[in-house]
């Protein structure tokens, strides 16, 4: 029921011009920041204030654009009908591309670390369009007709999709030459490794490097930004290699730490675009 009512929905919005479509997203993300829990909104004010060195009225300011943007980005989802390889010029454009298509000459397939900023389904789905060989690593949907709905609208851009328990799948596809893209910016509770992110210890995946070391593939950090005309633009940055080393533990930790400094140096540049709602330092060690 909730899949047919979802496709339904994605059909009138894919006949709204992108003028009103947007009208309606910011309404519709205005409605969201209403909605969201005050102690919710507390948390994500205060690691703003403290993550960026502001008061409590800039930092509730970018708390609240971060997350009224989630109505475009609903929207913009319920769009990807509309959004064909001969027109995604016209939806996201690429920038950086030549750092990905040298990386991709190796024949050791790409990892992808990008963060929770923007649109991140545009990102994968403006990467197979654009014609690269993308693979998302995705966390399943708990309601198993979002999930349809959702992967369906990810297949339909030439994005594969795999579950984050597909550990063999992922080396299988490296092994393949193709690209696995992991968003590294999630609290990753006990199994993560403990870097400085924006001046505090946040548990982090250490996948990104973990896969890239196992199969001596290069890490590609990569990130989407909206434009002031409501387009989209791939930031594609320079090739990161994992040291290897007979110590497995410090390199995973060393590249973990190297590319989240890239990702805070994106977040800081468009902090209203990141997740801020999302508890990033859940398991920061006490201080003492």
């Amino acid at each position: 029921m909730l899949y047919r009512f979802v496709k339904i929905l994605s059909r009138i919005v894919c006949l709204l011009p992108n003028s009103v479509r947007r009208v309606v997203g910011k309404a519709l993300g205005s409605l969201c920041w209403q909605i969201v829990p005050r102690k919710r909104k507390k948390m994500a004010i205060e690691n703003i204030m403290i993550s960026l060195s502001m008061d409590q009225s800039q930092a509730a300011h970018i708390a609240k654009q971060s997350t009224t943007r989630f109505g475009n980005m609903f929207l913009e989802v319920l769009c990807m009908p509309k959004i064909k390889k001969d027109n995604i010029e016209n939806y996201v454009q690429l920038e950086g591309r030549e750092y990905l298509t040298e990386a991709l000459s190796h024949g050791k397939g790409v990892v992808l670390a990008t963060a929770h900023s923007d649109n991140w389904e545009l990102l994968g789905a403006g990467l197979a369009m654009h014609g690269f060989p993308i693979v998302g690593v995705a966390q399943k949907q708990t309601n198993p007709e979002m999930d349809r709905f959702i992967n369906e609208y990810r297949n339909m851009s030439g994005m594969e999709i795999l579950y984050k328990s597909g550990v063999r799948d992922m080396v299988k596809v490296l092994s393949q030459g193709r690209i696995v893209g992991i968003l590294m910016d999630q609290d990753a509770h006990r199994d993560g490794v403990m870097v400085e992110f924006f001046g505090r210890l946040a548990s982090t995946a250490q996948g990104a490097a973990a896969l890239a070391r196992l199969k001596d593939a290069p890490i590609i950090p990569i990130f989407i930004t909206e434009n002031s005309d409501g387009t989209h633009t791939v930031i594609i940055h320079p090739t990161i290699w994992v040291e290897k080393t007979s110590n497995r533990d410090q390199d995973i930790f060393a590249t973990t730490q190297q590319l989240t400094i890239i990702i805070e140096q994106h977040i800081r540049k468009y902090p209203h675009e990141w997740f801020w709602l999302h508890n990033r330092w859940k398991h920061t060690p006490p201080v003492n």
